[in-house]
């Protein structure tokens, strides 16, 4: 069998070795540390980030941005429906209501047209949001201007899901930085890793104080434990950090090479009748964490699942696009708003290999089977 072509694996730079082993010559093994604030500072440095908090996941700096905004049981919170479950799933952690609103078409992010038709349902039914949650999906920033107009217009906080576009930008702008609150996460398989990890972005230095606050047990200043308020073991350790800092060196050369496996893909299979690759707006830059690419059955002759296995028969990873969050049983009964756009990306969308790491060979093999598939169905 072929040797394994991961989706997305962990792509070390050479010093995070360093940043660890430092933690332990110093015994620095515990959450915080050093390196945890060295780390929130390269993430401000390099996003523009007035304030950054180093937590243990993307979720839990969700959750913890839905909480310092005030989010209580009851409350509507408006989510992206095409992300991954995460986005959604600090919303009924706090026993809060999911709203889904559907994507567009030229970045598949939250449509503000849709955005705009659900808040003003909801506030028809008495409920006024408490929060919007966009994603940027696959690196590719969200209509944010158009998005963050709808929230100032309705008084609406705005939490940015940028989980999935480190390096990325809109405008010169890095993603992250326009809501209220913005999310990073470094889990495995993004850009950069800190084995698990995320961060809290805001310029509202009470957020970020108070969430490492309540990130740390929310234990009161006191000699021994008082609380006063229900925390969370959410903090980064500090050996994670390290890795973190050592990875944040070499974060522009991850995404310049993604974005050159996803040139690579589309110079290879663009022309082929019925794949289509996303394209990048004007103004837009993004990270291309993962390539992902739409296969049109009635013109290509094949569909997503054909190629999915197929690549996987040759131990090619590959992965359909996220599916909604409005079709996945848990959220059946959570209002939607949309088009039917997330259900057609999710049927005909396919992620495949992007890693940092992955050589021109592997990316002539998956490009290869592509064309035996494509050229099988054509012939046939």
């Amino acid at each position: 069998m072929n040797p394994k072509i991961w989706l997305s694996s962990p792509h070390m730079g050479g010093n995070e070795r360093k940043y660890v082993n430092d933690a332990f010559d110093t015994n620095w093994i515990a959450p915080l540390g050093p390196h945890v604030n060295g780390f929130e500072n390269d993430l401000v440095a390099f996003t523009g980030a007035k304030y950054a908090a180093a937590l243990s996941a993307g979720t839990a700096a969700i959750h913890l941005a839905l909480i310092l905004i005030g989010v209580k049981p009851g409350d509507e919170v408006i989510c992206q429906t095409m992300t991954f479950s995460a986005s959604a799933n600090p919303i009924a952690y706090l026993n809060a209501v999911p709203i889904f609103v559907d994507s567009e078409r030229d970045t598949w992010n939250m449509d503000p047209v849709k955005l705009r038709e659900a808040i003003k349902d909801r506030f028809s039914k008495g409920k006024k949001p408490k929060a919007i949650i966009p994603v940027h999906l696959y690196g590719m920033p969200a209509k944010m201007d158009e998005i963050l107009a709808v929230a100032k217009e309705y008084d609406i906080p705005v939490v940015e899901d940028a989980a999935e576009a480190l390096g990325s930008t809109l405008n010169g702008q890095a993603m992250g930085t326009f809501g209220d609150l913005g999310i990073l996460s470094f889990n495995g398989n993004k850009i950069i890793t800190t084995s698990g990890g995320g961060a809290l972005l805001s310029n509202n230095e009470g957020y970020i104080e108070k969430a490492r606050f309540l990130a740390t047990q929310a234990r009161d200043s006191a000699p021994h434990y008082e609380h006063s308020h229900i925390g969370y073991n959410y903090r980064m350790s500090n050996i994670c950090a390290g890795i973190g800092r050592g990875q944040m060196e070499v974060l522009n050369d991850r995404v310049a090479k993604r974005r050159k496996n996803f040139e690579y893909y589309k110079d290879h299979l663009a022309d082929f009748e019925g794949i289509y690759f996303l394209k990048e707006p004007e103004g837009y830059h993004s990270n291309r964490w993962l390539t992902a690419i739409l296969i049109d059955p009635a013109k290509s002759g094949t569909n997503r699942e054909e190629i999915r296995f197929q690549l996987e028969k040759d131990n090619i990873e590959s992965r359909p696009l996220w599916k909604p969050m409005h079709m996945q049983p848990v959220f059946t009964d959570s209002p939607y708003y949309g088009s039917g756009v997330s259900e057609e990306l999710f049927t005909n969308g396919l992620c495949i290999p992007s890693g940092s790491n992955l050589t021109e060979e592997d990316l002539e093999r998956v490009v290869l089977k592509f064309k035996e598939v494509l050229a099988n169905k054509v012939s046939g």
